[in-house]
């Protein structure tokens, strides 16, 4: 696309090396600001903003209910889940080509960690009325999800006033961090119990960008554990 900024592979190998690899190993998350620049960021925003418009964007899900707890007590965004190469997310492509070569240039660096494969992207709108995700995990039971990355479209974002914040509470440490979710940065943190985080309420609207990269080794485990517990409970309907 020619509006998108050039971005060399040096450049990333050297972002990787440099920054993403040492924070995630020495701290568990590390963010990058003006990762596309002014014009790609913008590309970006116009297409989040249109999916908002035109209605794809719809209320997240949780992965259980609560008998007694309304949904948006615990998470009150809109979402909705792209490849990149659905028709007006060329930008959104770009994107996630370039998450793509980073997290490749960490992975063989990051441990036991196999990484090869990754989520769709989930394109996420905080519609301002007080809306947030209380404290979770994204992966609490071990199914695959080991590095999250989270790309912010918010241009002129005050916390103080719009509050919107995704507080990270580090296993094991005496601190928090607070990372505001500013126009064209991008957060990387480990997904599992090491990183508890909530997005607190906002009160102007909120844009996001989330992928998941898999650890292989542990995702197939998963699977096989879904597998084994649906064959199971068809066997247990069959015989009842």
């Amino acid at each position: 696309m020619p509006f998108i900024e050039h971005v060399s592979d040096s450049d990333v190998e050297r972002l990787a090396l440099e920054r993403l690899v040492p924070a995630l190993l020495a701290h568990g998350f590390c963010y990058v600001d003006g990762l596309l620049g002014e014009l790609a960021g913008d590309a970006v925003l116009d297409q989040v903003k249109e999916m908002h418009r035109s209605g794809a964007l719809q209320d997240g899900r949780l992965a259980g209910s609560v008998p007694g707890i309304r949904r948006r007590s615990i998470r009150g965004d809109k979402i909705a889940w792209v490849s990149g190469s659905e028709r007006g997310c060329e930008a959104i492509s770009f994107l996630l080509n370039l998450i793509d070569k980073l997290i490749s240039v960490c992975a063989s660096r990051l441990g036991s960690k196999v990484i090869r494969e990754r989520s769709k992207a989930m394109v996420a709108c905080y519609p301002g009325n007080g809306a947030g995700y209380v404290k979770h995990v994204d992966n609490p039971n071990s199914d695959g999800r080991c590095i999250t990355c989270i790309y912010y479209l918010n241009k002129n974002w005050n916390s103080k006033e719009h509050g919107g914040v995704l507080r990270i509470f580090p296993e094991g440490k005496s601190y928090v961090a607070d990372i505001k979710p500013l126009f064209d940065r991008l957060l990387f943190f480990w997904s599992d119990r090491r990183n508890p985080h909530e997005v607190q309420p906002s009160y102007s609207t909120r844009y996001a960008i989330t992928v998941w990269y898999f650890d292989s080794e542990e995702r197939a485990e998963a699977k096989r554990r879904f597998k084994d517990l649906t064959a199971s409970s068809r066997q247990g309907s069959s015989t009842s």
